[in-house]
């Protein structure tokens, strides 16, 4: 069941919208916030709000990949995976995190701190590679500032 503050944040965001099933990224995203995954619950719970199907709204939820259809770490690491950013060195940036974190693409570190996914394009190819922990961006990255911006999050 949806708390009542965030069905208040789903009904504020519907009335930007002229129809309510486009705010259905929104109510997701307020889910997220709330919870900082969508389970299954919030997929039903969203959907009856909406007006559409729970397969419906899986079907956004499936194809937006910055909603989480499971459960994340504290910071979620999005390294992007562009084709700039592989030139520029998206390898040795997914390896790096791979021995700082201890874990490979997609998964989530055994503290619960950190997960790790990549991303199709972050839009900031003129400072490949790039990657971003929560809602912010980091570029130019090699080895030590990658160790820089993990210990901010630590």
């Amino acid at each position: 069941m949806l708390s009542p503050e965030e069905r208040a944040e789903i009904e504020a965001e519907i009335h930007h919208y002229p129809r309510k099933e486009a705010a259905c990224i929104e109510a997701m995203k307020v889910v997220q916030k709330h919870r900082g995954w969508v389970s299954d619950e919030g997929i039903r719970d969203v959907a009856e709000i909406m007006g559409m199907t729970p397969a419906e709204v899986d079907g956004i939820a499936t194809f937006y990949n910055l909603i989480f259809r499971k459960p994340v770490g504290k910071h979620v690491v999005m390294a992007c995976d562009s084709v700039s950013c592989w030139v520029m060195g998206y390898e040795n940036v997914r390896e790096c995190l791979r021995k700082k974190l201890g874990v490979e693409m997609g998964q989530t570190t055994p503290d619960g701190k950190f997960t790790v996914l990549p991303i199709a394009c972050l839009g900031d190819c003129d400072h490949a590679p790039a990657m971003m922990v929560g809602e912010d961006l980091h570029h130019d990255l090699t080895a030590e500032k990658i160790d820089e911006v993990l210990k901010r999050y630590s």
